[in-house]
């Protein structure tokens, strides 16, 4: 079921399994008194995680509970530490309100920067207020859950890490966010799949996997990274507005949308195993 009782840039559904989903970065929306102020909206949104909704659009059914904001990371990130401490020191990143692309392109008209207190009250607070009443809900329920974290990025970004990003990108805070079998066995998934995959390799989990992960408390968390063209096609050189995004194919996404399914099941059987 849906509850009604949150902002409208929620989508809030509450499941009945031990596993909590958490999709921060797939919105688009651009509140219009922000839209004003931006370079351009494609820019905007050039860095959302495209079509991560519909990629995992088999999570409720699976009785996962599920948190999505519809909001644009550009607005606010809400997958950043909210005390503007950086998640990957000496690395180049983005911040609660991005300032520039991944790219590093200017995403402000000059002088038109974001109101971040503003922001943080608007549409962070309420994501994670609604995330941790999920977690919280699963955890009174099961005694254990798992908070599984997704995100995209196109597989070639020069200011953010070198070469090819591989298929797979398991975050765990260096196995800080959850028990070792739960890491073991998502690794196991998908080193059976043709895809490469690396964990707390470019990617360790950003704020919400660091923050919510306390396996002390019953609470895993893991970050799933995926290179963008592990399930949608993903031009090797820059992008603009002619090639990017490209549509979602559903036929490009099956064989990961299965691994992906098997990852769940192995959540759930985790939790299960833990209650």
């Amino acid at each position: 079921m849906t509850h009604n009782a949150h902002p409208a840039f929620l989508t809030v559904i509450r499941g009945t399994a031990p596993l909590v989903v958490s999709l921060p970065h797939t919105g688009t929306d651009i509140p219009d008194d922000i839209a004003g102020n931006l370079v351009s909206p494609w820019l905007a949104r050039k860095d959302c995680d495209w079509w991560i909704e519909r990629l995992y659009d088999f999570a409720a059914g699976m009785g996962a509970s599920v948190v999505r904001t519809s909001v644009s990371r550009t607005a606010i990130d809400v997958n950043r530490d909210p005390s503007g401490v950086s998640l990957y020191p000496g690395q180049a990143t983005t911040e609660l309100c991005p300032t520039t692309s991944f790219d590093g392109e200017p995403l402000y008209q000059p002088g038109k920067g974001p109101d971040v207190a503003t922001r943080r009250a608007a549409y962070f607070d309420p994501y994670h207020a609604a995330l941790a009443a999920e977690i919280e809900h699963a955890r009174a329920a099961h005694g254990t859950v798992v908070l599984y974290d997704c995100h995209s990025i196109r597989s070639v970004i020069p200011r953010l890490f070198e070469g090819t990003l591989p298929n797979f990108n398991i975050g765990t805070n260096s196995g800080a966010s959850c028990a070792p079998e739960l890491q073991a066995a998502v690794e196991a998934i998908c080193d059976a799949t043709a895809f490469s995959r690396v964990s707390n390799g470019r990617f360790k989990g950003g704020y919400i996997t660091r923050h919510y992960g306390t396996p002390e408390r019953g609470v895993h968390a893991v970050q799933m990274e995926l290179a963008c063209r592990t399930y949608m096609p993903d031009p090797a050189g820059p992008v603009g507005p002619d090639n990017w995004p490209a549509p979602y194919d559903p036929a490009h996404a099956a064989s990961v949308r299965s691994a992906l399914a098997a990852i769940f099941e192995a959540c759930l059987a985790f939790a299960r195993s833990r209650a």
